[in-house]
């Protein structure tokens, strides 16, 4: 074992900031190698004897299942004892049952879905908000919708971090909360300033789950095929919610004035509310964190601590490490760094598309405010498509797994593929609605439009996230908060620009000139999968994981042997240690 310690070590030694080396405590301990974590972002594994790993048998830590372990811990009052998860430990979230799974997956997309339908729910509203406020111009059109993705932009930055931190559930349920209470706040706005001040805390509280929950879905599922198909369902999520709330405007406005769209937005969030107040603690170290705290507490121990614990806290290392975590991986990061290029682009183009389908369709089309929202439905018939793409791509990966192909084992083969496919789908999109928005041609023309824009959009996102999820992994929520926060300042400003962009080179250039941007952006897809290994073995991040995932394997493979050693197969088999080998392996 002491080998293993050195060897560990050596290769951890050599990371440089953020991901610095360890130094080793200087008080007793029952681990071989108790690191403390100063400028690091993941706490390292931390290695037990067959002596020491009966202080963290019991899956639930209560008073009579410490009955066994109490007195030998207190004994040992003044020695460290760091407790860490048993290989099939229940409450191990990688472990829990599919049910409850499904049920985490189920409440995080009915909380996505809030926050997303809140994002565009004025669009067909604006007319009404403006006469009601006073205010003309096109600041009046835009900046209900901008000011929200402004939330948008501050939110994810804080949120991720702070949910690697202090765990995914209070940091949802909180942020929840506050979202209901500023959407009963905007519908009671009673003049321009205030609507919008609520408009950008609603937008702040909901942009939590739009950078958390890709975290989540990775702290439940450690196979890549189960995560990127929950990855899919959540993408799925924050492009529906958009294309609903223009119906909701468009429909509810005419009848019962722009503040009743709120108020139907308020009901849906209570109605999530009870959902949200039983979603379970995901973050495998906070939950150990908290059954730490319950054995100190059972057994009058202060030295009972978890790996998270060793984590310094303070209000420094908070500003200067956690909370700057997504903006160091975007500045530092080239596959973050790129991501964000592409998605920042198609999200604020999605988001232009709520002025420029007023423009086609009510405009060109001459149709009411209710029935132009009806033309972002090929949109979400496009963006089902895709999902049917993705689950047809992903059983085509699991054969091809089964079998052990060679390209199944990097991440650029598993995900890239369908951005190759959504990129010029995109393109194809933009162009098509430039140019057949015309009297002269049936309006169900450039509707359809929709279903390739749908299509793009969709595949484009869950090729770019699950990527980044999958690079990432521990690190997936500050990865997934650095995109958030780029394409949330391109929604928010870009759109600015598309009434006088389109009023000056018309429906067809203007269309024509995002469809040419685009079109250089599909080159990054492609670039990652030509060079993503290489880009891979110069990340920081992306070494360390690596390395982690090394060290667990050879730990694993020592305790293999001890155990056959002291017990032979038969209790070695018992413990199903094979079958951690083996996904660690692969």
């Amino acid at each position: 074992m002491s080998g293993r310690s050195a060897s560990s070590s050596h290769s951890l030694e050599n990371v440089d900031d953020p991901l610095e080396s360890y130094s080793h405590s200087p008080s007793p301990s029952l681990f071989i190698n108790i690191p403390v974590l100063e400028k690091e972002d993941v706490p390292p594994k931390c290695y037990f004897n067959d002596d020491e790993k009966r202080t963290r048998k019991a899956p639930f830590v209560t008073n009579t299942a410490l009955t066994s372990t109490a007195s030998s811990i207190i004994n040992k009052s003044d020695e460290r004892i760091i407790i860490n998860w048993e290989d099939n430990d229940p409450e191990k979230p990688h472990n829990w049952t599919t049910r409850k799974k499904i049920g985490v997956l189920s409440i995080g997309m009915a909380v996505v879905l809030n926050s997303t339908i809140g994002s565009s729910l004025p669009s067909n509203a604006t007319a009404q908000i403006d006469a009601d406020f006073h205010v003309s111009g096109s600041a009046g059109r835009i900046l209900p919708i901008s000011m929200y993705l402004v939330g948008y932009i501050f939110g994810p930055i804080v949120f991720a971090p702070l949910s690697e931190t202090y765990g995914r559930r209070r940091i949802m349920q909180y942020t929840f909360v506050l979202f209901t209470i500023f959407i009963m706040a905007t519908a009671l706005s009673p003049n321009w300033a205030a609507f919008l001040l609520f408009r950008m805390f609603t937008g702040i509280a909901a942009s939590s789950p739009i950078a958390v929950i890709g975290g989540v879905y990775a702290d439940i599922y450690d196979d890549p095929v189960a995560r990127g198909r929950t990855m899919a369902v959540f993408i799925s999520g924050t492009c529906v919610g958009p294309l609903t709330a223009p119906i909701i405007s468009g429909f509810i406005t005419p009848e019962r004035g722009w503040r009743w769209s709120f108020w139907i937005a308020l009901v849906i969030a209570g109605a999530t509310l009870i959902p949200i107040y039983l979603f379970p603690e995901t973050y495998a170290p906070t939950i150990l964190e908290e059954r730490a705290r319950k054995m100190r507490k059972a057994t009058g121990n202060p030295n009972i601590i978890a790996v998270h614990e060793l984590e310094k806290r303070d209000f420094k290392e908070m500003a200067t490490r956690i909370l700057t975590r997504p903006l160091r991986m975007l500045c530092s990061e080239l596959i973050v760094m790129s991501s964000c290029m592409y998605t920042s682009l198609a999200y604020a183009i999605f988001y232009m598309s709520f002025d420029v389908y007023p423009l086609v369709f009510q405009g060109v089309y001459k149709q009411s405010a209710g029935d132009s929202a009806l033309m972002f439905l090929p949109i979400a018939v496009g963006g089902l498509f895709a999902l049917f793409i993705f689950l047809w791509w992903d059983s085509v990966l699991l054969k091809a797994q089964k079998l052990d192909k060679p390209w199944t084992h990097q991440e650029e083969s598993r995900r890239l593929p369908l951005a190759f496919i959504g990129g010029p789908l995109y393109v194809i999109a933009l162009f098509w609605i430039g140019w057949t928005a015309n009297k002269d041609i049936p309006y169900w023309v450039p509707m359809l439009s929709g279903i390739p824009f749908g299509m793009g959009y969709m595949l484009i996102f869950m090729a770019l996230l699950n990527y980044l999820t999958d690079s990432y992994e521990e690190y997936a929520a500050s990865a997934n908060a650095a995109s958030s926060f780029c394409r949330s300042i391109a929604g928010a400003t870009l759109p600015f620009a598309t009434t006088s962009m389109y009023r000056n080179l018309g429906i067809a250039w203007g269309s024509t000139l995002l469809g040419f941007l685009s079109l250089l952006m599909c080159a990054i897809p492609f670039v990652f999968f030509w060079k993503g290994d290489v880009i891979r073995a110069n990340s920081k991040f992306c070494i360390f994981l690596k390395e982690k995932k090394e060290a667990d394997l050879e730990d694993a493979r020592l305790r293999r042997e001890a155990r056959l050693r002291a017990n032979g197969p038969r209790a070695f088999q018992n413990e199903g240690l094979t079958r951690d080998i083996e996904k660690l392996e692969n």
